[in-house]
């Protein structure tokens, strides 16, 4: 007999593994900087050689990886760094190559106020259970996935300036076990 399928666990990486927009001289308790400079990242910097691209820091928290691959979930990236995820935090969090979103289209404007991610998102999970941990997050969200969305679905909005919390691990595994009951 066939198991079914784990939900998805839609990670987004700046926000919730990468606490960006705490305060820049004093680095998260647990985290480790780190400084990198993916193709995306140059790229956002056209005026200047690659050479003369100042890194982009990132803070993650190595244990967080484990904590991730703890859960009963099927990881999926889902951020704007597409396949360079895998490039550039997969091995620093000690994860698997996941796969990810690839989004055809990025920050763009919805009709009804959504987050840019959230109608292309809920259409490529196909139906899944999913969990999408986000620091973008608002109400109307979460109320359109559960509108238009056939299975369970969870939203959780994590603060950008802590990222994931010990609270935030235990709200993802109550929910993957209620889901799975």
């Amino acid at each position: 007999m066939q198991q079914p399928a784990k939900p998805l666990l839609l990670l987004d990486v700046d926000g919730p593994l990468n606490p960006y927009a705490a305060k820049p001289h004093r680095r998260p308790e647990g985290y480790q900087t780190h400084r990198v400079k993916p193709d995306s990242w140059i790229a956002r910097h056209p005026e200047k050689p690659a050479a003369h691209v100042r890194p982009l820091r990132l803070w993650l928290n190595p244990a967080h990886g484990p904590e991730l691959l703890a859960l009963p979930y099927e990881l999926v990236w889902c951020t704007t760094w597409k396949e360079e995820a895998n490039t550039w935090i997969s091995p620093l969090l000690g994860l698997p190559r996941l796969p990810y979103v690839d989004w055809p289209k990025m920050h763009h404007g919805d009709p009804d106020g959504l987050h840019w991610k959230t109608r292309y998102l809920t259409s490529w999970a196909a139906g899944r259970p999913f969990a999408w941990v986000d620091d973008e997050l608002e109400p109307q969200d979460t109320e359109w996935i559960a509108a238009n969305h056939p299975a369970p679905a969870l939203t959780l909005c994590i603060d950008h300036r802590v990222g994931l919390q010990p609270a935030d691990f235990a709200t993802l595994a109550a929910w993957a076990e209620a889901v799975e009951a």
